[in-house]
C-alpha cells in the first residue's frame, strides 16, 4: 500500500511540474492519436510536436525546438482554423491524410490524402513531420511532408520555389502578430520566370527583392558569405528553381523568417549564451526598397541624396527629385542609334528586375554584348555567375529597375546601352575627375612634404 501511495505521489509531482508527455518514439501508426497532453519528439531530440497556446487563447498544432528555452515555433498546421480549447486531438485519418479534430470531432485541419496502405506519420531530426508507408525502406520516400508547406520559417533543407513540373510553389508567410500564427500580410516568393529571383511582397505589393543569383550569391545581398557550416544553394534547371540552405553537423542551428512586420529574418542560435542572434536581415536601408529610385535611377547608401541618374540619363521629374523622391527615376537625354551605340560599364552593381530578362547559361560575354547590339530593344546586358572570371549571358529590354551600387568588391558588372554620342561626354567626365583625383593626390603629396614654414623639410 505505502509503495502505491508513492507511485502515487510521484505521478502528481510529474502532472503538475511537467505537464507535457513526449511520447518515447517519434512516430505514429494509425491506430494512435496524439492529445494537448502528450508531444511527439524527434529521434535526436532536435524538435517536438504537439498543440500550443502562443498567448491569444486558441490552440494550434505545431512544431518547435526542444531545448530552445523560449518556445520557437517553426511550423503550424491549423493556423488559420484553430482550435477554440485544448481538447484537441491529432492522429492518421481514414484516408492517409493527417487530420486535427476539434473535441465535439469536426474537423480543423487536413492534409493532403494519400496512396497508403499502412501509414505512419513521423517527426524528423530535420523539423521535418513526413508521412509513409510502414513497410517502406527508403527513409527519403515520403508521401506527403510539412516541408513543402512551409509556414513563416525556412530550414536548412527546406525549398522555397516552384516546382515546374507540376506547378506547385513553396513559399514563406507570416504570421499575423507574433501571438497569431493565422495567415499575414507579408510573404517571401520566388519569382522563376526570366533570371528568378526572389521577391518580399506585402500583399501583393512587391516591398524588396532579393536580386538574381549569380553563382555566389543573390545579386542583391552582398553580405550572403557562407558560415561556417552554413551554405547556400539555388538550383535552376527544366523541373525545379529552388533556394536552401544546408548546414553541417556541427554547426549552429540557423533558421530564415518572414516576420509579422514584414522583416525577413535569418537567426543563428548561440549555445553559450542561449539566444538567438540576428546575423542578417532585409529590408535594412533605403535602397532595399523596391524600384526606390525608379527606372535608369542608382541608389547609393553612400550618397546623399541616396538617388542618382544613371550616366547619360536626367531626372524624369525634376521638382520631386529635387525633393528627394526619386520614384520617377530617369530617362535618356539622347534617343538610342540601335547598331551605332556603344555600353557603359557600371561596377558594383545589383542588377536590375530580372523577371523579363533573357538568359543564356554558356553564351561568352563578348558573344552577349553581340547580341544585345544587334537587338535594338536591348537596353543592357551582364554575366549570369559571376564565379570563375564569369559565364553566360544575362540580357534585358525596356526599362532597368531597382538598381544599385554597393561599395568595392560587392555588385557585379552591368553594361548599359547608351548612344554613341553620350559615350564621348561620359568619357570626357570621367577624365576630368580623374585628372581631379590626380591633381588633389600630387597636392596634398607636396604639402605633406613641407614644414609649417612652406620649406622642404629634410633627413637630418
Amino acid at each position: 500500500m505505502r509503495d502505491i501511495t508513492k507511485l502515487h505521489c510521484f505521478t502528481v509531482f510529474c502532472l503538475a511540474f511537467f505537464p507535457k508527455i513526449a511520447i518515447s518514439l517519434d512516430t505514429l501508426t494509425a491506430t494512435q492519436s496524439l492529445s494537448k497532453d502528450k508531444t511527439l519528439l524527434s529521434a535526436g531530440q532536435v524538435f517536438e510536436l504537439g498543440f500550443f497556446d502562443p498567448g491569444n487563447s486558441k490552440w494550434y498544432l505545431g512544431i518547435w525546438y526542444r531545448d530552445i528555452p523560449d518556445k520557437t515555433v517553426v511550423w503550424v498546421a491549423n493556423k488559420d482554423t484553430p482550435l477554440s480549447n485544448s481538447s484537441g486531438t491529432f492522429k492518421i485519418g481514414d484516408n492517409g491524410n493527417l487530420v486535427v479534430i476539434h473535441q465535439d470531432g469536426k474537423l480543423s485541419w487536413s492534409s493532403n490524402q494519400t496512396q497508403v496502405v499502412n501509414p505512419v506519420v513521423q517527426l524528423l531530426d530535420s523539423g521535418n513531420l513526413v508521412v509513409r508507408e510502414i513497410s517502406e525502406n527508403d527513409p527519403k520516400k515520403y508521401l506527403w511532408q510539412s516541408f513543402d508547406y512551409p509556414t513563416d520559417t525556412l530550414l536548412p533543407g527546406m525549398k522555397l520555389g516552384w516546382d515546374l513540373d507540376t506547378g506547385f510553389e513553396r513559399y514563406l508567410r507570416s504570421w499575423k502578430s507574433s501571438a497569431d500564427p493565422s495567415t499575414g500580410d507579408y510573404s517571401f516568393k520566388l519569382d522563376f520566370h526570366g533570371f528568378p529571383e526572389i521577391f518580399l511582397l506585402n500583399k501583393r505589393v512587391p516591398k524588396y527583392r532579393s536580386g538574381p543569383w549569380n553563382g555566389k550569391r543573390f545579386s542583391g545581398v552582398p553580405e550572403m558569405d557562407p558560415l561556417n557550416g552554413l551554405d547556400f544553394n539555388f538550383v535552376m534547371d527544366s523541373h525545379y528553381v529552388s533556394y536552401s540552405f544546408s548546414v553541417t553537423n556541427a554547426s549552429p542551428l540557423s533558421r530564415l523568417i518572414m516576420n509579422a512586420t514584414g522583416n525577413l529574418q535569418r537567426y543563428t542560435w548561440i549555445e553559450s549564451r542561449q539566444v538567438w542572434n540576428l546575423y542578417w536581415f532585409a529590408p535594412k536601408d533605403q535602397c532595399d526598397s523596391y524600384k526606390e529610385c525608379g527606372p535608369y535611377g542608382i541608389c547609393d547608401t553612400n550618397s546623399s541624396p541616396v538617388c542618382r541618374c544613371m550616366q547619360g540619363f536626367a531626372p524624369k521629374n525634376l521638382q520631386a527629385w529635387n525633393f528627394r523622391d526619386g520614384s520617377d527615376g530617369c530617362m535618356r537625354n539622347t534617343s538610342l542609334g540601335c547598331e551605332k551605340d556603344k555600353f557603359l560599364l557600371l561596377k558594383n552593381m545589383k542588377l536590375p528586375e530580372t523577371s523579363t530578362a533573357f538568359v543564356n547559361k554558356t553564351m561568352s560575354i563578348e558573344d552577349c554584348k553581340e547580341m544585345c547590339l544587334k537587338n535594338c530593344s536591348c537596353t543592357a546586358y551582364a554575366d549570369y555567375e559571376i564565379t570563375n572570371g564569369g559565364k553566360g549571358c544575362v540580357t534585358w529590354t525596356g526599362e532597368l529597375m531597382d538598381t544599385r551600387e554597393y561599395t568595392q568588391g560587392s555588385g557585379q558588372d552591368l553594361h548599359v546601352r547608351l548612344a554613341s554620342s553620350e559615350i564621348g561626354i561620359v568619357q570626357k567626365s570621367q577624365d576630368r575627375d580623374a585628372k581631379r583625383i590626380k591633381a588633389d593626390s600630387i597636392y596634398q603629396t607636396i604639402n605633406t612634404s613641407r614644414g609649417v614654414d612652406g620649406k622642404s623639410q629634410g633627413v637630418a
